[in-house]
């Protein structure tokens, strides 16, 4: 018998969760309104200064896989809380970089730390929630995430506008161990874990396995590309607003990142939702919104622009909700390595479209970067139109019984 929504046992582990979530995407994603600032201390292009959340989502997405194997045989909760702890330390050593090359290294650290957090999240949740409950509680953990990636992004700029963004990172870092400490507090201890004890070979049979099914793969690559959109445009959006004609200050720029509270609201919804009408009847509508958001950050006037980020951003959260909680369902065994896989591509994504949106601002400016999502976005849609000709587990196994 699962975690049932609306027990106490329910509530301990979504706060828990979702205090892991805050931590790990304020730390993760705290350094993007920074990149300007970075890019005038160490001489940096906007590629360059792009690096600084690049190489922490490449290392994140190669330990992801790793974490998978780690996770099956020390546990769920003891390598969670390892990773929060040692991308806090990360995160206070970015502070004391003397040069770039030393605060990338840092940085990449945190990255690979935070590999054992995001896909073993997912995989505790779809072992210890009931299956009804789950789409709730999958929602709520990305909702910590985009709380804490708004918080760390907002926390930040404010600091660096005040003081340095020395004392920010720093700063970070310490609230970074604090939602450790919690989240050791809260998290009840797994009762349906099972050690295992396999190695690369089960890796290499677990790959193959998900790559064989029929929606896993799709839904992989909705993660790269959904993550890739995400991730750049805030990266790039910040350039655009300091340039002219806008001109605004580090602070504000920093402040629309409140719109990661829509994020909030919009995984948690689109959570129940997907578990009310199912995930194929709810993802194509999401991606639509998402590109129609994108393209209204085109305009040359503020208001509108807003209005498309923030379409973007809720659509954005909205649409990984339901695609990780369907890689969760979907898995039928393995599935912390069916997680990582998932979460490999997701910050792959956030790694390879982050990089090349950076050259395409250097050549085309925010259109280009609009262009290279649009493109990316339109890609999404066409994965989510055919997932909806994506036979139900029920039957595909059904299917595969009467071809033996």
């Amino acid at each position: 018998m699962g975690i049932a929504a609306g027990t106490p046992v329910f509530k301990r582990t979504n706060r828990a969760l979702f205090f892991s979530g805050f931590s790990c995407f304020a730390l993760l994603y705290g350094v993007q309104p920074l990149m300007p600032l970075l890019g005038r201390e160490f001489s940096l292009t906007a590629a360059q200064s792009s690096l600084a959340l690049s190489v922490s989502t490449a290392a994140l997405a190669v330990s992801l896989l790793l974490s998978s194997i780690l996770s099956d045989r020390v546990g769920r909760k003891p390598l969670m809380g390892a990773a929060l702890t040692v991308a806090a330390v990360m995160t206070v050593l970015c502070a004391l970089a003397q040069n770039y090359g030393q605060f990338l290294v840092s940085r990449a650290l945190l990255g690979f730390a935070l590999g054992g957090m995001p896909a073993v999240a997912m995989t505790y949740l779809s072992e210890e929630v009931e299956p009804g409950s789950l789409g709730l509680s999958m929602g709520l953990l990305i909702s910590g995430n985009a709380f804490g990636g708004m918080a760390g992004r907002v926390l930040v700029s404010v600091m660096s506008d005040h003081f340095s963004w020395r004392v920010a990172m720093g700063a970070m870092g310490v609230a970074g161990l604090l939602a450790a400490a919690e989240f050791y507090r809260s998290l009840p201890r797994s009762q349906n874990f099972r050690p295992g004890h396999g190695g690369l070979g089960e890796l290499a049979g677990g790959l193959r396995r998900h790559f064989a099914d029929d929606g896993l793969p799709w839904l992989f690559g909705a993660g790269f590309l959904l993550m890739g959109c995400m991730v750049s445009a805030y990266n790039f959006i910040g350039f655009r607003l300091l340039d002219a004609p806008f001109g605004m200050s580090q602070s504000l720029v920093g402040a629309i990142s409140f719109l990661y509270l829509l994020g909030i609201f919009s995984s948690v919804w689109a959570g129940r939702l997907a578990d009310k009408l199912g995930r194929r009847r709810v993802l194509w509508g999401l991606l639509s919104v998402m590109l129609t958001g994108l393209l209204l950050t085109l305009s040359g006037k503020l208001v509108p622009m807003f209005i498309g980020l923030a379409m973007f951003t809720f659509c954005f959260f909205a649409s990984h909700s339901v695609v990780s909680s369907w890689v969760g369902r979907r898995a039928q065994t393995q599935q912390a390595l069916a997680s990582a896989l998932y979460l490999f591509f997701y910050y792959l994504g956030a790694s390879v479209i982050g990089w090349l949106s950076g050259v395409v601002w250097g050549v085309a400016g925010w259109a280009g970067v609009v262009a290279l999502l649009g493109c990316a976005l339109a890609g999404g849609l066409l994965i989510a139109l055919r997932l909806r000709t994506l036979a139900p587990l029920a039957s595909a196994e059904t299917a595969r019984l009467a071809a033996a």
